[in-house]
């Protein structure tokens, strides 16, 4: 099989040209940030305490980063998945961050609005000639202030690789099993991050103190499972029967997606017929996330995360080290494989530089990377935190 035939020349009449942009129906709740807080593991008080969060720098509830993605009918991905191509699929594979300094909060009603940008095909080890696919997502509030903007990459291939990769998925279909001994090991590690939040509290992480060559505590998240992704997936506030104005120009087959895995998520008319077959938990291009069967059928050996819940894990990782005085300025990961069932993942930071920005801000730069308990590599990333100054 050659690049050649490999035929993505239908995205060239999207690019540059505004998609219809993704609109929830009813302001954000304070709940629904709840939500995302409890679903993407980052006990912040912040996010989900109103007492504590009154007592801080926006004297209320404020949402994460990371929950502007949820204002998406796609986690972003929509810009990112335009044109045909033939008997494709479809992974995540990075999304790039600018955040421009307003928060979300209960009350607020934000849009989105989607570009395609580019593309580019390579031949590639896990299924040879690949598309990498990028997409703008311009997130703004009821006031017409820019929020963040989030450039995500699709990765696309041919469905033929995918079943030749899912011949050779022999080992790895299981999850991995934990002793009690190591599940409760891995709750002291993961508490010693969680820990760190409650000694910053309201307090301030100085620019000034920051060394190059700090490095950040560890962030453990799982063991994973199929509960612990429907709980993701059911955060992102699209997944809600009626809550989003729905794409009319959305058609799964039509971008070349196989039958199986095509389906009517997001589908606004069959969502008035029979809403379990468009909300992606069961039917269409997102089930395998949570079916073995479905991932399988991909070239998956067993189910797995999402990409833009990884994000979600790398700003929020960030956010809660810089604290509240702080925020992640820009962000930029690159996805190499999932989070699986049964495996934990595991973020790690290192401050490389620190400098005043275009704006003025005190910043450092932090290389962070996420593995799994066996140390491979799931993400790669690079950001730059603003902090106060003293």
């Amino acid at each position: 099989m050659s690049i050649a035939v490999f035929d993505c020349s239908d995205i060239d009449q999207y690019l540059g040209k505004p998609m219809q942009p993704a609109r929830m129906r009813e302001p954000i709740h304070n709940n629904d940030i709840r939500r995302w807080a409890q679903a993407m593991h980052y006990p912040n008080l912040l996010h989900y305490d109103a007492d504590y969060a009154a007592e801080g720098r926006w004297g209320r509830l404020v949402a994460p980063q990371s929950f502007a993605v949820t204002m998406d009918d796609g986690h972003g991905a929509g810009p990112a998945c335009v044109g045909s191509i033939p008997n494709s699929h479809l992974l995540f594979g990075g999304d790039e961050w600018w955040f421009y300094g307003p928060r979300i909060q209960g009350g607020d009603l934000v849009h989105n609005e989607r570009i395609p940008f580019d593309y580019t095909v390579k031949d590639t080890k896990f299924a040879g000639p690949t598309c990498f696919q990028r997409g703008d997502n311009n997130y703004y509030n009821q006031n017409g202030e820019l929020i963040a903007k989030q450039r995500s990459t699709s990765i696309r291939y041919l469905a033929e690789a995918g079943r030749e990769k899912t011949t050779d998925v022999v080992e790895g279909t299981e999850d991995p099993v934990w002793s009690d001994e190591e599940l409760a090991q891995i709750q002291d590690r993961k508490f010693d991050w969680v820990q760190m939040l409650h000694e910053l509290g309201h307090g301030k992480r100085y620019w000034d103190d920051i060394q190059i060559g700090t490095a950040l505590p560890e962030r453990v998240i799982g063991p994973h499972s199929i509960a612990s992704f429907t709980t993701e997936w059911r955060a992102y506030l699209f997944t809600i029967w009626g809550g989003t104005h729905r794409r009319t120009d959305l058609d799964m087959e039509a971008l070349g997606f196989v039958k199986e895995m095509a389906g009517h998520e997001n589908d606004p008319v069959m969502e008035r017929i029979n809403p379990e077959l468009t909300d992606g938990a069961y039917f269409g291009p997102s089930r395998g996330h949570l079916f073995p069967r479905w991932a399988r059928f991909i070239g998956m050996p067993r189910a797995y995360g999402y990409g833009a819940s990884m994000g979600a894990w790398i700003v929020d990782y960030l956010a809660g080290w810089a604290g509240e005085w702080g925020m992640v300025t820009h962000s930029v990961a690159s996805y190499r494989g999932p989070a699986f069932t049964g495996d934990i993942t595991i973020m790690t930071g290192t401050v490389v530089d620190k400098f005043v920005d275009d704006n003025g801000r005190d910043v450092v730069q932090i290389d962070c990377r996420m593995v799994n308990q066996l140390g491979t590599t799931l993400a790669t990333a690079k950001a730059e935190v603003a902090l106060p100054r003293k």
